[in-house]
């Protein structure tokens, strides 16, 4: 079973500062615990989910997404590996959403979570991401300048403890991919993270997810809290609406679901 218990951070994650780290950890509260932002998401979310459904918000970072969930009647799981977020979100979560301070991948493991101090949202476990992200548009700023050691579990280990999901949100910067090589069971609703500054990722992503059944998309700009398209489109016109967009566009968040 997993244990919803912090793990001790590495020193490494300290590398830079306590005033550093927690000048992040401020920032990610300002931008994410947006009043206005948080009320769209918790109307999208009454929109996809039936009260009772469970849902796991693998990325939760600070648990907006979380709380939408949770307000909408959703059984939900947060999951978040990094220090301090980990411990924020298990002292003001509601006492029904379980936290789990782990990272997912494709299987049982410790790994090292590449740790930015002053933009946390963008630590990761992608190597990949790190490298690419020097050159990325809109990240020339961005320093992974602290580690922590974390614990890895798959989603298949979290359907075997919790049950099936109805939906499972994906954001963790670049490790995507990875985390759905941890599941094998059927999930009827997916979202993950699209960043336009990283497009063979994102592509990458729709092809995984339309080769595992989840083959009709649509597309959540931002935190507008609301479907870009009136309808769900198939895999290729997905794709092709994401080569369109420019590197600079504002990331958002990729569904996928199954057809009935």
């Amino acid at each position: 079973m997993i244990q919803p218990s912090d793990p001790a951070p590495s020193p490494g994650v300290f590398s830079t500062g306590r005033v550093a780290l927690t000048l992040g950890f401020l920032r990610s509260l300002i931008i994410y615990h947006n009043p206005r932002a948080q009320r769209r998401w918790r109307a999208f979310y009454k929109s996809v989910l039936e009260p009772g459904a469970l849902a796991f918000d693998v990325g939760a970072h600070v648990g907006t997404r979380s709380r939408a969930m949770h307000t909408a009647g959703a059984r939900v799981v947060a999951i978040e590996p990094q220090a301090p977020f980990s411990t924020f979100l298990k002292k003001t979560m509601p006492r029904d959403i379980t936290v789990l301070p782990v990272a997912l991948g494709r299987e049982a493991a410790q790994a090292t979570l590449a740790v930015s101090s002053r933009h946390p949202t963008v630590s990761t476990l992608s190597r990949d991401f790190v490298e690419d992200g020097k050159s990325a548009p809109g990240f020339g700023h961005v320093r992974w300048d602290g580690a922590q050691e974390v614990q890895v579990v798959t989603l298949d280990d979290l359907i075997a403890q919790f049950g099936p999901p109805h939906y499972i949100k994906i954001d963790v910067e670049g490790g995507e991919a990875e985390v759905l090589a941890g599941l094998s069971h059927a999930v009827p609703l997916i979202s993950v993270e699209y960043l336009p500054a990283f497009p063979t990722l994102s592509q990458r992503l729709v092809d995984l997810l339309a080769d595992a059944g989840n083959d009709r998309f649509n597309v959540v700009r931002g935190e507008s809290g609301r479907f870009l398209w009136p309808d769900w489109r198939d895999r290729t016109a997905t794709k092709s609406w994401l080569a369109a967009e420019s590197q600079d566009a504002t990331s958002g968040d990729l569904f996928a679901r199954r057809l009935p």
